[in-house]
């Protein structure tokens, strides 16, 4: 079951988001709005920060969510920016040239290759110790059709191109709700 927010919920986790990562910069404690409603519920959760430009600037999240949105939220906004190993830690000059994306991810279900609708579905591949995820935009951004898109999974998840063919694989799909401060302004 996918989670429904009011576009008044989707803005105060896009705020959470930003202000997670200001208060940190600034060294403030930061004590986000308790949660009511759509945000009690818990699910899996990506924050993935943009330059203005469209450069990735950090992308880290959850699979599954161990509490409300607005805390999940706050946790994962923290860790794409100052932890995400790809990236060097934000700072405080660049903050005003960000723009954040959430992503709230539906249950995973257990998936055939013939399943992966690109732009539609996500996809979480797991073979023994490897597992990687990629999110349903990333198929459209990049352009991607979905032997591609099961391809780029694997790498994600150290394994080599094809092994969504290994009987060995596991492949999941799920959707996501998807909005940024983009869309807010």
């Amino acid at each position: 079951m996918e989670i429904a927010l009011t576009e008044e919920e989707k803005k105060l986790l896009l705020q959470v988001a930003r202000q997670s990562v200001t208060n940190t910069l600034e060294g403030k404690p930061y004590d986000p709005p308790i949660p009511k409603g759509n945000l009690l519920s818990k699910a899996g959760v990506f924050v993935t920060i943009h330059t203005r430009n469209g450069n990735l600037r950090g992308c880290i999240g959850q699979l599954y969510g161990k509490s409300n949105l607005i805390e999940t939220v706050k946790d994962v906004a923290l860790s794409s920016a100052f932890h995400d190993p790809r990236f060097s830690p934000v700072k405080q000059e660049e903050l005003k040239t960000l723009v954040f994306e959430i992503s709230i991810l539906s249950p995973f279900h257990l998936a055939r290759p013939e399943d992966v609708v690109p732009g539609i579905h996500g996809i979480y591949l797991k073979n023994g110790f490897f597992s990687g995820l990629l999110l349903p935009q990333v198929a459209t951004e990049q352009g991607w059709n979905r032997i591609q898109f099961l391809d780029h999974g694997c790498r994600k998840a150290g394994l080599s191109e094809g092994c969504w063919q290994d009987p060995n694989t596991e492949l999941y799909i799920f959707t996501a709700l998807v909005f940024s401060e983009q869309m807010q302004e």
